[in-house]
């Protein structure tokens, strides 16, 4: 073989390897921007949103008045079920939070305990971001003595701790949402301990704050809610921090968490790791619970007050992959990826308890039976 045709065949081998290379990299590139396929985004600053009707996905029609009849006698204000991006069921019932006129799709409503899921996907952000790191601990941000603790007891609770509700201050004080330092009391040594414990959350916002340079709210506001169309603001009430918005709002969030992070090619949440750490198991007590979210399809799991291990799992009528935003007064979001599907729900108390175990489930007893086939 002359040089001219050896130096030839080696450059057409190059070439080809960039082609591969390059045509890998796109294809990476693609993934990484919508990692579930076919989903549908609704435009941001205006009411448009894609629909499609149950028939067309061959939904049991019949079994939506059983349905309905069951939001209405639970006090339900919205319902929304989401197939690929595209509203299937959209329902409002009742009377509006203020004014007492019927509540609509333009309505507000309080997400309570849902809102943990907020705030923990913006704990994600500021890491992403590198204004802080939720292994660090909490001291760092907030300084000695934001707690009753000593300093060693103290330093040994990280941002991560107060994701996974694993502080181990006692969450038997009088006011669980009290975030005095009088109210923080030391129990058990971190990570030693799982309690569903209001006020060790409530104060990631300050830790947020104080690692980004802003107020909680600016920075959701420029991070989350704008970047995806959501409306809503966070309002002081007692010693909580609510987040109030629309239906369509939770359910903008609730599509969010379905394409793990991605909104319409633009990556809100491009740590994917801490991402996926929301919804994986965080600790070993609490199987059923990640990053300030809840999970389904666990072998056992803890409830608020409690101590105890409950064998089964959260929801046993819904998806096993199942996850949820989950607060008082039935505020729900739920995220089927398995089914490209986002259920939302809000209203008023359908049952006394923290976290609405019971209710969700009976929701989804009357929901599988629409989306069955």
């Amino acid at each position: 073989m002359n040089l001219s045709k050896k130096n030839y065949l080696i450059t057409m081998r190059i070439i080809s390897l960039v082609l591969i290379f390059g045509l890998f990299f796109v294809a990476c590139k693609e993934n990484t921007s919508n990692p579930t396929p076919n989903l549908y985004f609704p435009p941001n600053n205006t009411s448009e949103w894609a629909k499609i009707s149950p028939a067309e996905l061959g939904w049991n029609t019949a079994q939506i008045p059983n349905l309905r009849n069951f939001l209405i006698s639970n006090n339900t204000r919205a319902f929304i079920v989401l197939k690929d991006g595209k509203i299937v069921i959209e329902e409002y019932f009742g009377t509006a939070l203020t004014g007492g006129g019927a509540f609509g799709a333009n309505s507000s409503w309080y997400w309570a305990s849902a809102g943990k899921t907020l705030t923990g996907f913006l704990v994600g952000i500021a890491q992403q971001e590198k204004h802080l790191n939720i292994q660090e601990k909490t001291s760092q941000y907030l300084g000695a003595g934001w707690s009753s603790l000593t300093l060693n007891q103290e330093n040994q609770i990280t941002i991560r701790h107060q994701l996974t509700m694993t502080t181990g201050l006692d969450d038997g004080v009088a006011n669980k949402d009290c975030t005095d330092p009088a109210c923080l009391i030391y129990l058990t040594p971190a990570n030693t301990r799982w309690a569903y414990h209001n006020a060790p959350y409530t104060i990631l916002d300050q830790v947020v704050q104080n690692a980004v340079g802003q107020s909680f709210g600016t920075y959701f506001n420029a991070k989350i809610r704008d970047k995806i169309g959501m409306d809503g603001f966070w309002n002081k009430t007692s010693d909580n921090n609510v987040y109030f918005s629309t239906p369509r709002a939770m359910a903008r969030f609730g599509l969010l968490l379905l394409n793990q992070g991605d909104w319409n090619g633009e990556a809100i949440l491009s740590d994917k790791d801490y991402g996926q750490a929301m919804t994986q198991t965080s600790q070993n007590f609490n199987l059923a619970y990640g990053y300030l979210t809840w999970l389904n399809g666990k072998n056992t799991l803890m409830v608020p007050t409690l101590q105890t291990v409950f064998n089964g799992s959260i929801s046993p009528n819904a998806p096993a992959d199942m996850y949820a935003a989950m607060g008082k007064n039935g505020q729900l979001i739920n995220v089927v990826p398995s089914q490209n599907l986002v259920m939302i729900r809000m209203g008023d108390s359908p049952d006394n308890s923290l976290v609405p175990f019971t209710f969700q489930d009976e929701l989804w007893a009357r929901l599988k039976l629409v989306i069955s086939q």
